[in-house]
């Protein structure tokens, strides 16, 4: 039974909606649940706190909302691009590409989204099933099927290593992800301001797909 204080308001007005949630966004992937204060989220929307609550409740309504928004934004497409039909080549420089592309653009959302499912593991499973009706286990295994057979005809041809479906989608998925969640200490490590860091990550978008596929290779 839904409590009706979970029930969006009947007037809403999407724009305001959507203003609010931009805001949060915002908030929520610099400074993450935990340090993310409503004050400032009502401060960056141009709303005041009361309307804030009105529209989303809670401060942990608005994160959660928050989360998925940005989850979504990154997991369905990876899935996507892993369980394609596409050669496995053209599957590594895709997923490089996509994640270069998101996160120069979102350079903290690696760091938030790992907090958040560190500390609200439950998530993450809720927004597979809400998603694609599966549990997470079942989900794998629609991307694993694809790529088992791919990386197993390689294998046997000589074109590639051995090597099994999960280890390819960590590495892949960590190599591209790595310099955004770790950023601070890549900076101190490189000497890199943020603009030494976009050119940094501009250079690895050319190199990177070749690195992983040179790796694959016997």
């Amino acid at each position: 039974m839904v409590n009706s204080t979970d029930r969006p308001p009947a007037d809403r007005d999407s724009a305001t909606e959507q203003r609010i949630l931009d805001a949060a966004h915002r908030v929520f992937v610099r400074r993450g649940t935990a340090g993310a204060r409503t004050q400032e989220i009502a401060d960056e929307a141009g709303v005041n706190k009361a309307l804030l609550h009105y529209y989303f409740r809670s401060k942990e309504r608005l994160a959660l909302a928050v989360f998925q928004r940005a989850a979504r934004g990154i997991f369905p497409p990876l899935a996507a691009l892993l369980s394609s039909p596409q050669a496995l080549e053209d599957k590594v420089r895709g997923v490089v590409a996509f994640y270069l592309d998101v996160l120069a653009r979102n350079p903290f959302l690696p760091g938030y989204l790992i907090c958040e499912m560190n500390h609200f593991p439950e998530r993450m499973p809720e927004l597979v099933r809400e998603i694609t009706g599966m549990t997470p286990r079942e989900a794998s295994m629609r991307v694993l099927s694809v790529l088992r057979p791919q990386i197993a005809e390689r294998v046997a041809t000589g074109e590639m290593r051995p090597m099994t479906a999960e280890q390819f989608v960590v590495n892949l998925v960590s190599l591209c992800i790595f310099p955004f969640a770790a950023r601070p200490m890549v900076c101190t490590i490189l000497g890199l301001d943020a603009k030494g860091f976009s050119a940094f990550i501009e250079t690895r978008r050319g190199e990177l797909a070749d690195f992983v596929l040179a790796g694959l290779r016997p």
